[in-house]
């Protein structure tokens, strides 16, 4: 059956490749690349869920305010920065592929508790699973982020390489999830509602990518501007949308010159030198600032609110992610919260588990009593 999908996806891939674009194509492409998607999930359906091989070493459980993982190919130092930057030690060796499997460590910083997940350096075609790309590739996919770790020589190159093995199994990294909504409905066609204008695709072509998702009947509302291919990465479902971290290690045996290049190529990148200790303050800033977390405080029911210990949660929390990081029955057994701060109309208003929490907010949780 690979072979067949193989095939199949070849010539997809071959008929989009020879097609002209323009607005007369557009709408043929747009089936093209939904019928392409399908055969591709399909193909990582497979993979993922095979049990051929033993996922030994690759089953981390999550832990912390949020979780971080290395990819890079071989000898980037992962092994040398995470034993530089939290309280585990991995294997360091001046050759390939020292790390095996996934190793987990914590990065303790400003009040926060980071995992940070070693993993063995991916190689092409990783996707397909060569070199336990496949197990590799489906740790990352459960990240809050992904951080692509890479040597100064041929960085670039070597970074594009290692997102576009992210991107074929699903993986959207740096990338935010368009706003699109779809109820489906019995009767009535697609009912399109765009809010912003379709400037990458005509509505005939976002209504006909839809159909090729079975979708006859359906009430939409758009509120951004998706490109063909995000419109189908809404379709599949399965697409998961990490932040992401470029860091370019061994900053110190790069030329000044050679620096510059890169700064240019990679202004968003972070340099550092895992051996030396270079801009390592710097990187654990970056990675608690940009996985958005925010602090609130928690207040027992006729107690004073708790501003010793704050709960760390990500950015757009509900109360219910709230109820769910404080114990697992929470959410179940929730009847109302009482919150104060930033999120709060006024002093002590009663929330109910949708409600986004804020910066600085004190919340009592009130369950069901058994």
């Amino acid at each position: 059956m690979s072979s067949t999908i193989d095939e199949k996806i070849q010539d997809i891939e071959n008929q989009i490749s020879r097609t002209q674009k323009n607005k007369s194509t557009e709408h043929h492409l747009g089936t093209l690349k939904a019928k392409l998607a399908k055969l591709r999930r399909k193909k990582l359906d497979a993979q993922l869920s095979s049990k051929s091989g033993s996922r030994y070493g690759f089953d981390v459980k999550k832990a912390g305010d949020g979780s971080v993982v290395l990819i890079g190919f071989p000898s980037t130092g992962k092994s040398t920065l995470i034993s530089k930057i939290t309280s585990k030690q991995s294997k360091i060796g001046a050759y390939a592929f020292t790390t095996t499997k996934a190793i987990p460590g914590i990065l303790f910083h400003k009040g926060t508790q980071i995992q940070i997940i070693d993993l063995p350096g991916i190689i092409e075609d990783a996707s397909s699973g060569k070199g336990r790309g496949k197990e590799v590739l489906a740790v990352a996919r459960s990240a809050d982020m992904i951080l692509v770790l890479l040597e100064p020589q041929e960085a670039d190159k070597f970074n594009e390489k290692a997102i576009k093995e992210l991107q074929k199994v699903a993986i959207r990294p740096g990338k935010e999830k368009p706003y699109v909504r779809i109820k489906k409905q019995d009767r009535g066609g697609v009912a399109l509602s765009t809010l912003t204008k379709l400037t990458h695709m005509s509505e005939k072509t976002f209504v006909g990518i839809m159909r090729e998702y079975k979708i006859m009947n359906a009430s939409v509302t758009v509120r951004s501007d998706p490109t063909i291919d995000e419109l189908i990465d809404i379709l599949e479902g399965n697409r998961v949308y990490p932040k992401l971290m470029i860091v370019v290690n061994k900053i110190d045996l790069a030329s000044k010159k050679l620096k510059r290049k890169l700064q240019e190529k990679l202004p968003d990148a972070i340099f550092i030198s895992a051996l030396t200790g270079e801009n390592l303050n710097l990187l654990k800033d970056e990675i608690v600032q940009r996985l958005e977390l925010i602090k609130i405080f928690l207040k027992k029911q006729g107690h004073k609110t708790d501003f010793e210990e704050p709960l760390i949660v990500k950015l757009n929390s509900t109360i219910k992610d709230v109820c769910d990081k404080i114990h697992r029955k929470f959410a179940s057994q929730f009847r109302y919260a009482v919150i104060s701060g930033p999120s709060a109309k006024h002093t002590n208003q009663r929330v109910g588990l949708e409600h986004v929490v804020k910066e600085g907010d004190a919340i009592t949780i009130i369950v069901r009593k058994f």
